[in-house]
């Protein structure tokens, strides 16, 4: 009877994870140890890419692949784990509740976006968590030309100056224009609880995104917090109303809920402490990976971003030791020491900057070009050809 490893998740953690695993079987010639990915779609959602236009368009299929490296898929939604039982039920394509069993479990389920801590944030806000919500976000913005004038209809409110929010708060002010024409007036307004743009980055860093934000037109609320978004917009903690038809909520990302139902240790966004295997303590028949995961990159002690950069190399590395714990062969300590940083600006351009303290090494057009080839080719799925899959899901093969 074949042992199976089951991955829950096909995104970029849980897919790099499948072929990672499905490489190290090959290796060993091995054709008892079955390796599935549980997902309610075979496809890569590019979620980086969400902020950008034709969202529809930022998919990558994936069963071409699985094909050829040998991967299966299951169609469904993982809904509850029993570690006990080394089982997990799920929903499935006809909405049937299902059982699967495994040998070891992959725990690639991903992040969210919680909307329920500010009052009416869930009814009233866009975002760009998901493909779906992105492109209803993308929808409403090409109508936006469609309304009367008004200030409501020509200021957009982001609600977050982070990452996501820098990069679709700078790709706002051309696409508007676009939009409401030479009358429109756009104005794309940043809220932020720091009192310095960009306060969780490097001082150059800092200087790159204020210089971007200036020169684009983007304002940004620094020190501010949103009290409550209703239909006409939002109201700040100080009683202000910022009048907007378009209020994107971009805070508050939450490992998946399913990290809760492992009786283990987690931090305050839900992701599961791992050891350097990327198993979890007090389960040698579990791993979780990407954006469940706490895991430490280096030997300074470096804790792995809900990012496609790191959530790519964690499913490689997991993927080998989830397999070479059936293999019996030694397992590899996750280190990613490398770290960059390419933050999109918009019609300004791009930054890039390398290392945990932020260097910046290139800006505007150079970084532009880079940015596009890391989103548009780099972070995408190999070509369905079973040796170039298996050799860039080799852990130790060069990243970043």
């Amino acid at each position: 009877m074949k042992q199976k490893i089951l991955i829950l998740g096909a995104g970029f953690a849980g897919m790099w994870a499948a072929l990672s695993a499905a490489r190290l079987t090959a290796l060993h010639e091995r054709n008892d140890i079955e390796i599935t990915v549980l997902a309610p779609q075979p496809e890569l959602r590019v979620r980086p890419r969400f902020y950008e236009k034709k969202v529809e368009t930022l998919v990558s299929p994936l069963m071409p692949l699985f094909n050829v490296t040998g991967v299966n898929f299951l169609q469904g939604e993982a809904q509850r784990i029993d570690a006990q039982g080394k089982c997990v039920w799920y929903r499935n394509a006809q909405n049937e509740s299902t059982i699967e069993h495994y040998d070891r479990l992959v725990i690639a389920t991903g992040s969210y976006l919680r909307r329920d801590r500010v009052k009416g944030a869930a009814e009233h806000a866009f975002d760009l968590d998901q493909l779906e919500t992105a492109l209803r976000l993308e929808q409403h913005i090409n109508q936006l030309g469609q309304q009367p004038d008004s200030a409501a209809r020509n200021t957009v409110v982001v609600c977050g100056g982070g990452f996501t929010g820098i990069e679709v708060a700078t790709e706002l002010p051309h696409r508007l224009r676009a939009i409401l024409g030479a009358g429109g007036a756009p104005r794309v307004i940043v809220v932020e609880r720091g009192d310095v743009i960009g306060g969780r980055y490097s001082e150059a860093l800092r200087d790159v995104i204020r210089e971007a934000s200036d020169e684009l037109g983007i304002e940004w609320r620094l020190g501010a917090e949103v009290a409550e978004v209703d239909e006409q917009g939002i109201i700040l903690a100080d009683g202000e109303r910022i009048p907007s038809s378009t209020v994107i909520w971009t805070v508050g990302v939450q490992a998946s809920e399913l990290t809760s139902q492992i009786a283990a240790q987690r931090d305050a966004q839900g992701r599961l402490h791992v050891n350097e295997f990327l198993q979890v303590p007090g389960y040698d028949d579990v791993f979780a990976t990407g954006d469940v995961a706490r895991a430490t990159t280096d030997d300074k002690g470096n804790i792995a971003l809900m990012t496609c950069q790191h959530a790519i190399m964690l499913g490689r590395f997991v993927g080998h030791n989830a397999a070479a714990s059936l293999l019996g062969v030694e397992p590899l300590t996750y280190r990613q020491v490398n770290y960059v940083t390419c933050l999109d600006l918009g019609g300004w351009g791009a930054v890039y900057t390398e290392g945990w303290e932020q260097e910046v090494k290139l800006t505007r057009a150079e970084a532009k070009k880079l940015k596009l080839s890391i989103t548009s080719e780099l972070i995408y799925p190999p070509k369905a050809d079973r040796k170039i899959a298996f050799e860039t899901a080799d852990p130790l093969a060069a990243f970043v």
